[in-house]
């Protein structure tokens, strides 16, 4: 019996989680859970797998980041994805390093909104990532090991 690949899908809600859920196509029949951070987008994603909602989150609420850091520490572990894709935030950060550290490989979309430059987050991700992608030539070139392939999204 062949073995499914265990995929993450991370993305915080709002319009990383729109852009993530557009390329569905990549994860079709694979083993898919999702972790995003509202109740909103649970319904979309809960047609590819379990789904996880963590604490709302960004740089300017330290509190808020840790509650959803323990979260994401024991969605990974119960978890142990094999590849995480993310569009982003923070949780996407998040799932991505926890991830790497138990080697998973990461793909990393960085946000159409981002012309000049990558997403605080993709920064972030972008040293360890396997995948990191921008939708911006111009932004492909600033950054060593981030591709352009066109319009994704």
């Amino acid at each position: 019996m062949e073995r499914k690949v265990r995929v993450c899908l991370a993305a915080s809600a709002g319009g990383h989680a729109s852009a993530l859920l557009k390329l569905h196509q990549c994860w079709e029949g694979m083993d898919c859970f999702s972790v995003t951070t509202s109740p909103v987008v649970e319904k979309q994603f809960a047609r590819f797998g379990r789904v996880y909602v963590v604490e709302e989150c960004n740089r300017r609420h330290p509190l808020r980041v840790l509650r959803a850091l323990a979260q994401c520490v024991k969605i990974a572990f119960t978890e142990r994805p094999a590849v995480i894709i993310s569009t982003g935030a923070a949780v996407g950060c998040m799932m991505a390093y926890l991830g790497k550290l138990m080697g998973a490989r990461i793909a990393w979309i960085d946000s159409i909104a981002n012309t000049e430059r990558l997403s605080l987050s993709g920064r972030l991700v972008r040293p360890f990532a396997d995948l990191t992608l921008t939708q911006w030539p111009d932004v492909a070139q600033r950054y060593k090991s981030v591709e352009y392939v066109g319009h994704i999204l």
